[in-house]
Parts: C-alpha cells; structure tokens; sequence
C-alpha cells in the first residue's frame, strides 16, 4: 500500500492547502485546534497515532510503540520540544508532534525517513517525500542539482543533502527537526535533534552498546510474530542479523543469491551459517537463477522523488523481495551499512595524529604498504587532510572535479573522497557542478562530526538510508529495513575508540565483541569478504545492449548535461571496475528523468512527477 503524508501549520491559511488533498488523504488527524494537521495514508501501516489534552503525537514507521504507550508518554508532554526525549526510542520512523499548535516534524537521523518542505498557496507545509511537494508546487527539476548527481562519489555535505532536484522543495537535515509554532505568518525553523557521539569508549563497553541497540533494532522489525526474511550473503553483517532474528517470535526465512566466481567464498560461509540455523527456511537463487546487475535497464521506471544510483540492482532486489514475499515475509532485513560502521576509515588515522602520533604514524605505514603509495604522497596526502578544514574541502574538490588520478592517501585521509564528474559529462554539466559545490561551501557548512572519520561514516549511513527509503517507495514489498542504519546502532557503533576499533590483525571486533555468545564462535572467525568482479563483467557483458538502449535518445543529453559520445565508448565489458563506478549516478539520473510523466515528450526535462499516485487528481 502506497503510504504517504503531509504536515500543516495551526493556521487558518493552511485550511485551503488540507482542502486540496482532502479527496486524496484517508487519513487525518487535526491539531487541538480542529484545524487539519495531517492528511496522507497510513493506516494498515507501521503507525502509532495518540491524543491526550492538547498534544497529538504520531509515530509513522518502525517502532516499538504501541498507540496505547504513545497516549501514555504523551500525557507527559508540555513542551513541543519535550515530545523527543518524551517518546523517542528504537526503531526507524517519522515523529510528528503537535502541542497547543506548535508542530514538531522529524525523521530518522540515518536518513531512512526524511522530512521535505515547501510553499504551497503561501503556506510552508512538510511532507515524508519530495514528489509530494513537487507534485503541490507544479515543481520543475533544477538542472544544476541534477548534475550534482552526476558527481562519484556523492558529495558529503549535509548542505547538499538540503537541495531537492525539485525545485523549491527542501529537505530537512536528517539530525534536524522542522518545528513551527502557532504564530501566523511565521515560516518554520530546524532544531537540532540528533547529535554523533564522542568516540573513545573502549571496545567492550562500546561492544556491550552495540549489542543492546542491535538487538531492539532487530526486536522492532519481529516483534507481533508472522514471518520476516533477511539476506544471509555469508558476510558477517547479514549474518548477525540473521542470528538476532532467529531468536525472535517470527518466522525466518533467509534469501540468498549465488555468485558466479567459484573463489568467493560467501556461499561456503553462508552454507555455514545456515546449517545453525535449522529452524529458518533458506531461499537460494543459482548464478543462473537470479537476474544479471543491469537487467530490464531499457524498460526501467522508477517512482522515486530523486536519482537512484542503486539502479544497477534494481533487478537483483526486485528478485529478492519476490522469493521473499513468495515465503509469505511482511518485512525484509538487508545487512547493509555493517562495513561502514565497523571497519574505520583510514581518515581516523588524520584525527589522531595530534593527540596520539605514535598510534597514527604506525596505521599510516601499514596503509602505504596497502596502498602501494610512496612516502612523499602519502605525507602530501595527509597534509592536505590536516590543513583543509570541511568548507576548505569543498572548495578544494570543486575545482578539481574533472582532475585524474588522485592517489590513495588524498582520497582517504581527509573528508571524505574527493568527488569527480565523469569523462562523458559536458562542460556545461561541469560547471553547474562546480557552482553548486561552492554555493555550499559558501553557506559555511559544519561536518556530519567533528571527526573526519565519523564524518565520512556518517556520510555512507545517509546515502544508503536515502537508497533504502527509495527502494520502499519503489518496489513492491516486503519493506525493506536497514537495522545498522538505526540511529542508536549508529550512535553506538561510533562510540567507540576508532583505535580500538581499528586493531590490525582483527576483522570487525567492534561487532564480533557485540555478537559473541549469539553466533558460533567459528562464524566470527571469518576474516575474507566476497567479491562480486566476475558477477559485474558478466552483467555488462550481457547487458550491454539493454545499457545502450537507455542511452538511446537520452533525457541527460536532451539536457545538456552528457555527452552520449563519449559515454557510449565507456559502456563496455573490458574497463576496470574503478572505470565504471561513475556510470552508476548516470544510469541512475537518466532512469530518473525517463520515470517523470511525459518523459518521451518536449521540454527535454518535464514537470515534477505525479507521486503519489493517490495525488494525480489534486488539482
């Protein structure tokens, strides 16, 4: 069921906005006031709605509470800002508070729910997606945004998190919370509601952390019993949450499918797992039972409000999902988000340097081995880690964006990795990129932590909470969750001592600690991870002809934005992987713009999408 929402001030212009999606809402709750509040659909869903005097509460996702317990904290409420501490626990959801009028609005610090706002008829209004406002605004696509997309890797800047492809439509800072009070005429403002954690807990307390908030994370998606699946990939991620849920009052099903490189040893470990695991059931695909990475390219429509540059598994995932719900799963639980949590990146080793150089200098030497890096480019790449503060960084990659061969210590030891466009993007593309990149950096922007390392985390959390929230919206069901993406896991997780953390000669040991006694101890052994090279050259290999037929009278071109040119020479199944990361953002905004309603019609970039579809009438 297609679930959506929007939020409205206390305020008496705000009555002709619920009036122009009254037709389309089912359900609707209203500020103590009487005025409307929130109109969408939910019901059926993961919600818990509760009034008690003048406060009106709704958790909309996955949580804990019960409408029963909601009713029960909300008594306690005085404050809009009490709500947070007042309801706040595990889980993944959208916590929207109205007290006495005054509105709270937020998501999940992680990304998977986000909070998206505009202006509509000249009332700022929120909603759980962007399509929604684009959709109410007639919103066009904003071409320099768009080409922002075509940067790999992505920019980590919560400022550039801020800026839709829509435009005139915003979105919320993940950590911040939308909060209007009952005054009119007044726009809404964002309050900090999530902070990172400082780091330095040594690894068994951080372990003991991890541990409690793994497990109600894993307690919110089987608690009420039924069935629920999980990818069980052999990797240590995917296989702790299948153990966490094994010991639940659901149903397990795990779903794998087979690589085609007999040296990866995943399905040896996965084979493993599973033997401890007799009670659950076991879906696997064969190499040639699951579709190829890339698959139904040519064909592909996504109801997503922004690019998807997980397009190349949409095949893959689709599948995936199908064996699953085929079990009879309600709920999906993917094991991504482990690798950045656990394994710190080589920036820690840039903070550290000040306060403990010993520790620091000796990692940076097992590094350059591991890089193969010289010491003169190594000691470059660190003092450019070193000096460039976050807004410094930012100025830095924009005037770099088309730069060749950065070497492995600039791009580890700083902020994060410095973004470059691809060979096929125009000029034009180049520069809209590069404006966008100093826009930000103009706007004084703070880092995710003050850590470099949490930062880049942080980051990779954000990313694929937002690939997660858009796989919800886009394919059918189960719903997928992302445990490791819950906002206390992440929190815990980086509570720890990244030097600790980091302990050469160790795989993971924040996690193997917190995992201990719940997995056999010969599953925490491993040390190897999988990998899928072969899987990606066959696909391309395969696929290349699908790829090609998407690039055929492409929408990026119509736009100026590609050359197909130059793409078509790099769409090929001999370039190395590092070649083709970049064309995964592409593939990601051409299916994009070829998804928006009369995308095979002029103008090249068509007006906003008509999602959710219950919308289509509004006028």
């Amino acid at each position: 069921m297609e679930r959506w929402w929007v939020a409205l001030p206390d305020t008496a212009a705000a009555a002709g906005v619920a009036r122009r999606i009254a037709d389309a809402a089912p359900d609707r709750l209203t500020h103590a006031s009487g005025r409307p509040w929130l109109l969408g659909r939910w019901s059926g869903g993961e919600a818990a709605i509760a009034e008690a005097g003048p406060v009106r509460a709704a958790v909309l996702g996955r949580s804990a509470l019960t409408a029963r317990t909601l009713r029960h904290k909300a008594r306690g409420v005085r404050h809009v800002r009490d709500v947070e501490a007042a309801v706040a626990g595990p889980g993944s959801y959208h916590l929207l508070a109205s007290v006495d009028g005054s509105v709270w609005a937020r998501g999940s610090a992680s990304a998977v729910r986000r909070v998206f706002t505009a202006v509509v008829d000249g009332v700022q209004i929120a909603a759980g997606d962007a399509a929604t406002l684009a959709v109410l605004t007639g919103a066009e696509p904003e071409l320099p945004v768009l080409a922002a997309h075509l940067l790999d890797p992505p920019v980590s800047s919560a400022a550039l998190s801020e800026r839709t492809v829509w435009r005139g439509v915003r979105a919320v800072r993940p950590d911040e919370a939308l909060l209007w009070h009952r005054d009119e005429g007044r726009a809404g403002r964002t309050v900090r509601w999530w902070h990172p954690p400082r780091p330095g807990l040594p690894l068994r307390r951080a372990a003991v952390a991890v541990r409690a908030a793994l497990h109600e994370a894993v307690a919110t998606c089987t608690s009420g019993g039924g069935t629920v699946s999980a990818d069980l990939s052999g990797g240590l991620d995917s296989t702790s949450l299948c153990f966490l849920a094994s010991r639940s009052e659901a149903e397990l099903v795990t779903v794998r499918w087979e690589g085609v490189d007999p040296r990866n040893d995943d399905a040896a470990w996965a084979a493993r797992a599973a033997q401890h695991l007799p009670a659950a059931t076991h879906e696997v695909a064969g190499a040639e039972e699951t579709p190829d990475w890339f698959a139904g390219l040519d064909g592909m429509r996504l109801a997503t409000d922004g690019p998807a540059a997980w397009v190349r598994d949409v095949a893959k995932l689709d599948d995936v999902r199908r064996r699953a719900r085929g079990q009879g799963s309600r709920m999906h639980l993917c094991g991504g988000g482990g690798d950045e949590l656990f394994t710190p990146a080589p920036s820690h080793l840039t903070d550290l340097l000040a306060r403990h150089p010993l520790f620091a200098l000796g990692g940076l030497r097992r590094r350059r081995t591991d890089w193969r890096a010289g010491r003169i480019e190594t000691i470059r790449g660190l003092w450019h880690g070193v000096r460039r503060d976050h807004r410094q960084a930012l100025r830095a990659a924009a005037r770099r964006l088309t730069v060749p061969g950065i070497s492995p210590p600039e791009a580890l030891l700083g902020w994060q990795t410095p973004p470059r466009m691809p060979v096929w993007a125009t000029p034009e593309a180049v520069d809209a990129a590069c404006d966008v990149l100093c826009d930000i950096a103009d706007e004084l922007p703070e880092p995710l932590a003050p850590q470099r390392w949490m930062h880049g985390v942080l980051h990779q959390v954000r990313h694929g909470g937002d690939a997660v929230r858009q796989m919800n919206s886009a394919l059918d069901g189960p719903e997928c969750a992302f445990p490791y993406g819950d906002d206390a896991v992440v929190a815990a997780a980086l509570s720890v001592d990244p030097r600790e953390a980091a302990a050469p000669g160790r795989y993971k040991p924040l996690l193997t600690t917190a995992m201990t006694g719940l997995m056999p101890p010969g599953l925490l052994r491993r040390t190897t991870k999988g990998a899928y090279d072969a899987d990606l050259y066959r696909a391309l290999r395969r696929q290349t002809r699908g790829i090609r037929a998407l690039l055929d009278d492409s929408r990026l071109a119509a736009a100026g934005l590609i050359d197909p040119q130059l793409l078509g020479r790099a769409v090929h199944s001999h370039a190395p992987v590092a070649a083709l990361t970049p064309l995964m953002p592409t593939l990601g905004c051409e299916v994009w713009l070829r998804s928006l309603p009369h995308a095979a019609t002029s103008p090249p970039v068509p007006k906003a999408t008509e999602l959710p579809d219950s919308l289509r009438g509004a006028p």
